[in-house]
């Protein structure tokens, strides 16, 4: 008997952690129907020649809430091996929306998550109130990888309250309206509910975002409603007052007895441990289920002459204002050059920031490991200039093409190195569909697996496979993917760990109205398959759009 699909010949590494194995995966259906050796042949076969046979990714943190509407294919994600991607982190979403609050959350996610405010408004269908309506008009768009979403408590709390939701505190009646509607999320489909305590996330006006100083009385009612469907809590913290927020979340976990998950920049405490260590050490002994997401390399901005993230004078937000091919012949122009060098010449404030710039390379890989010695300070200092004169000659010389990485979290590698060795923290957080002008951190898995892996052995190849696998599909409740089993759902990728890594970002624009966007492709990704259709091959997408709206299995089945 024929399978649908059968990949000869590779490495299978499970998911789980075992040790990896030659053999064969068939496919039928969107199931696997073998492991190991498969019987008989397919009606399509991928040769592995021995590439690595691993479940699809799962990626817990993205804002794909608004870029599902126009571009189904989800990428960059989806040249990076995810077959499965988390949205509404963070507390911002589009649903539940009264039609006459859209262009508040529009407006809202422009400023917090950078996605441009005319695209979330020309590009969403808002065919829907509630979030279960949400899903279903995502459901509408046949995304080319599957999908689960969180409830935002920003939407949330300004549909029970509306303008006072940003600065007042709720009533009682409306604490349990608020709290009711997050439970409807979760029985509608809902994986979970998150918000977001980090006053820097901002309205257009300036003013802090919905919930972000919600009190424990609003949370708690909030996280009990959650639990009883099964949901899922996500938090961003205020990370200035981390003990406190750390004993908050905890507490919220008691109250909806339910997996709890966690933005978790690298903070080195004192004694060689992490900030959290002692409240997670707590959480676990208490029998919470507590996981937190970080970065596996640093995370930054993306500075370069095609994008926005330039110098803080009068004279560079003149540039800012001019067209790529207009800024390269600015900076050409010995009088402009000139003045973007006086105007910054011994600021400290640029002096200090540019120890944390470091130049991408013009290699096809990005070099994201580079030390102190190799900063743009360091490069300006051994050729004696000023850090926006090397700045600027770099640019000259690769005709406006050159990338400077701006580091602002995870900057110590070796560091982040041994967090990732936490068993209750795994690999996350970039941000895909969000911040798309001006951070691009969303190969991530294909740095873990590049960098952590294959350079230097950290870890092992099923250690590193089951963190970006069945580690993160367990936080989810999704019982069905993230292993190579046996009637288990058939997202899997074919890998050659060899030549396996990011590329160099690139800034398109092909966002409705023709907003930028930064993307970043992979290579080394022979094939991937999401329910049994093969979405990518030879690092290209192929153009199916095999993906499904994943709900809320403890309320959804």
């Amino acid at each position: 008997m024929a399978h649908d699909l059968v990949i000869r010949d590779g490495l299978i590494v499970d998911g789980l952690g075992n040790e990896p194995f030659h053999g064969d995966v068939a496919i039928d259906g969107d199931r696997i129907a073998a492991v190991g050796a498969a019987a008989g042949k397919g009606r399509q076969e991928i040769a592995a020649n021995g590439a690595a046979i691993t479940p699809g990714f799962v990626d817990l943190h993205t804002h794909f809430d608004a870029q599902a509407g126009w571009d189904p294919l989800l990428t960059p994600v989806s040249w990076h091996g995810v077959t499965t991607a988390l949205f509404g982190n963070c507390g911002v979403t589009f649903a539940p929306c009264k039609p006459a609050d859209r262009e508040f959350l529009a407006g809202m996610m422009e400023t917090v998550e950078d996605i441009p405010k005319d695209a979330i408004l020309n590009g969403l269908s808002w065919d829907w109130v509630s979030y279960g309506e949400y899903l279903n008009a995502v459901e509408k768009l046949n995304p080319a990888i599957n999908v689960i979403g969180l409830v935002g408590h920003c939407a949330s709390r300004f549909y029970v309250m509306g303008e006072r939701a940003i600065e007042e505190d709720p009533t009682e009646d409306e604490i349990r309206r608020i709290a009711e509607l997050a439970g409807a999320s979760v029985r509608d489909g809902a994986i979970g509910f998150s918000s977001n305590r980090l006053p820097g996330h901002v309205l257009p006006d300036g003013r802090s975002i919905p919930g972000t100083f919600a009190k424990s009385d609003e949370l708690a009612a909030i996280a009990k409603a959650v639990g009883q469907g099964g949901g899922i809590l996500q938090f961003v913290l205020n990370y200035s007052k981390i003990d406190d927020e750390m004993a908050l979340i905890a507490e919220q976990a008691r109250n909806a007895g339910t997996r709890l998950l966690f933005s978790a920049p690298l903070i080195p405490a004192e004694d060689g441990r992490t900030r959290y260590a002692g409240a997670i050490a707590a959480m676990q002994a208490e029998g919470i289920d507590v996981a937190g997401l970080t970065l596996p390399r640093s995370g930054g901005f993306l500075s370069g002459l095609k994008t926005d993230i330039l110098f803080p004078t009068p004279a560079w937000r003149e540039l800012r204002e001019l067209g790529f091919d207009a800024r390269l012949a600015a900076i050409r122009d010995a009088e402009v050059r000139r003045k973007l060098i006086e105007e910054t010449r011994d600021n400290p404030q640029i002096a200090e920031g540019a120890k944390q710039y470091f130049w991408l390379g013009d290699e096809d890989r990005p070099a994201y490991t580079r030390g102190p010695e190799q900063s743009l300070a360091s490069l300006a200092a051994q050729a004696e200039e000023q850090p926006v004169e090397t700045w600027l000659r770099y640019m000259d010389r690769s005709d406006g093409l050159a990338l400077f990485h701006v580091r602002f979290f995870n900057h110590d590698l070796e560091a982040v190195s041994k967090f990732l060795e936490e068993d209750w923290v795994l690999p996350g957080i970039g941000d895909a569909g969000a911040h798309v002008s001006q951070i691009m951190d969303s190969g991530w898995t294909s740095f873990m697996l590049s960098h952590w892996h294959r350079d230097k052995g950290h870890f092992s190849l099923a250690e590193a496979v089951r963190k970006l696998t069945s580690a993160q599909a367990r936080i989810l409740g999704l019982n069905d993917r993230g292993e190579l089993e046996v009637g288990k759902r058939a997202d899997v990728n074919v890998i050659d760990v060899g030549r396996v890594a990011e590329r160099q970002p690139q800034l398109v624009h092909d966002f409705p109205g023709g907003a930028p966007r930064l993307i970043q492709k992979a290579k080394g990704y022979l094939a991937t398959v999401c329910n049994g259709d093969v979405i990518l091959r030879d690092d290209e997408l192929t153009g199916a759009r095999a993906g499904r709206v994943l709900r809320n299995p403890a309320t959804c089945g």
